[in-house]
């Protein structure tokens, strides 16, 4: 199954570019790097050094082939693999 837009939230984020476009903290606003872990609340995105981001107060642009998917962080809270029963 080919990742899109729609399915992201079933999908591994590993790998993917994210930009960061909306957040409570406003030094991680426009901050971009490719997510290299995720854990049940955070996202490791490696940027000029891997950061731990808080799911929770930020909103992802990822890049998706040459799509741009916006993403909620509260959307993806939760265990990678405990995010498929949701749907």
């Amino acid at each position: 199954m080919n990742i899109t837009c729609k399915n992201i939230h079933a999908h591994e984020l590993i790998g993917l570019d994210a930009k960061i476009i909306d957040s409570t903290d406003p030094n991680l606003i426009d901050r971009e790097g490719r997510i290299v872990y995720e854990t049940k609340n955070m996202l490791f995105i490696e940027m000029d050094s891997i950061k731990k981001i808080p799911k929770s107060i930020v909103k992802l642009e990822l890049l998706i082939d040459d799509d741009r998917c916006i993403i909620d962080g509260k959307d993806i809270i939760g265990r990678p693999e405990d995010r498929i029963r949701r749907l």
